[in-house]
């Protein structure tokens, strides 16, 4: 019989080939269809905000799907339906024929955000299942998000080992494409046939709709982790839209791009166990907290950095990336601890709706920062098919390192003073048990 350590560490496997996904959704293929494809940089932002918006709607749908489905492992079956769909859109949005345009890329990249959903949503309401336990649910999410860095750092690193440039984002998507169509068929059988679900019970059993949503709009505690999530999410995704630009055109070393990125990711997974262990010792929420305004006071110094200046910059990328792996892992720990309260005033086992809620906030961060990142590079005279010496590129600076601190700083402000700690969750528990 496996150990619980070792099924949290098979429960994360699927991660590692799910960010070889979202890494050149986020990087490579918005600078491939407007540069490559010659969509144009606001042609290409607003298909992506578009397919993102449309995305939203579905995910609160799939958590419910995912909560109610009258099937035993329910969230095992979603993913497993999911898989194939997801390979299949994924192999049509980074492998496109030349004539590719507007219709290809959004009715993809939709069919994309769908299967990932599909797959995402059960996975992680999965996780929060596996354990009750306030510390153990770092545990959890701490393996699911090690093997997202790993994977992160694979798909950074794999066109850079198979001497792909970053100026040649399409052969990089079609190596990571291939990638994914391998690997994620492999991870999900491990997880799926090694991990146990939580079977449903009459207690644990959604409430009805109406009731629920009111029950929902009621958990304050939810609306305000959901809020620096979201401010968080935005300060995360705006920088991660712009990398690849500003280390081309501000740095001027976009053979730099493989290094950089995964001294960052690397960095992250040493600060993982780091947050991990000092989240035993304090609370989640002040952890998290201390990592954004870390993260604050490292980021502040990039938009100074011009040609040239990479090593600096490079500093920049593991001081700050120390604070990834705490930001990914620890935000859902404490999602797992508030869904606890959902369940004492009668909600029933909603993990699949609160998890789809926070995928619905995750993916609107992301679109929010495409959305106000390659519409205000080109309102203030950013143009990666123009001369660079015309480009605008402190225009481009400002909006990777001096735009996302504002947003951080209110994540942080937020979540500071969260009142559901250790102690506080252990008499939910106790009231719950």
């Amino acid at each position: 019989m496996l150990t619980k350590k070792i099924q949290y560490w098979f429960y994360g496997l699927p991660a590692l080939p799910l960010a070889a996904l979202g890494l050149p959704l986020y990087i490579y293929l918005p600078t491939f269809y407007a540069d490559q494809l010659g969509l144009g940089l606001t042609l290409v932002g607003s298909i992506l905000l578009i397919s993102r918006i449309t995305d939203v709607i579905s995910d609160p749908l799939i958590g419910m799907l995912s909560d109610w489905l009258p099937v035993h492992s329910r969230r095992k079956w979603l993913i497993a339906i999911a898989s194939p769909l997801l390979l299949l859109a994924v192999w049509a949005l980074f492998i496109p024929p030349q004539d590719a345009g507007i219709w290809w890329l959004l009715s993809w990249s939709i069919l994309v955000y769908l299967a990932w959903s599909l797959i995402t949503l059960p996975y992680t309401a999965w996780g929060a299942e596996l354990s009750t336990d306030y510390d153990q649910r770092s545990v959890i999410t701490a393996s699911r998000e090690t093997c997202t860095l790993i994977g992160t750092l694979i798909a950074a690193g794999l066109p850079l080992a198979m001497g792909l440039s970053s100026d040649k984002p399409g052969e990089a998507l079609s190596l990571l494409a291939q990638f994914l169509v391998l690997m994620l068929p492999i991870t999900l059988i491990i997880c799926l046939f090694n991990v146990k679900e939580k079977p449903t019970t009459s207690r644990a059993r959604p409430i009805r709709f109406r009731a629920g949503l009111s029950l929902l709009n009621n958990n304050h505690l939810f609306k305000r982790l959901l809020f620096a999530y979201l401010m968080n999410g935005i300060a995360n995704g705006l920088p991660a839209t712009l990398f690849l630009l500003f280390v081309s055109y501000v740095l001027v070393a976009p053979e730099q791009f493989g290094m950089l990125l995964s001294a960052y990711f690397v960095s992250g997974l040493i600060g993982l166990p780091i947050g991990l262990a000092l989240s035993k010792r304090f609370s989640k929420h002040r952890i998290w907290s201390v990592s954004m305004l870390w993260s604050v006071t490292i980021f502040i110094w990039a938009p100074f950095l011009g040609e040239g200046d990479v090593t600096a910059f490079l500093i920049i990328c593991i001081l700050s990336g120390l604070s990834l792996g705490i930001d990914m892992a620890l935000p859902a720990s404490i999602q797992a601890d508030v869904i606890d309260i959902d369940n004492l005033k009668g909600g029933g086992q909603r993990s699949g709706l609160f998890f789809g809620i926070w995928g619905m906030t995750t993916k609107l961060s992301l679109a929010l920062a495409v959305g106000i990142a390659f519409p205000s590079l080109s309102f203030l005279g950013f143009d990666t098919t123009g001369s660079s010496a015309n480009n605008n590129t402190l225009a481009l600076s400002l909006l990777y390192g001096l735009l996302p601190i504002p947003f951080k700083l209110m994540a942080a402000w937020s979540m500071w003073s969260f009142p559901l700690n250790r102690a506080q969750h252990q008499v939910l528990r106790q009231q719950l048990e």
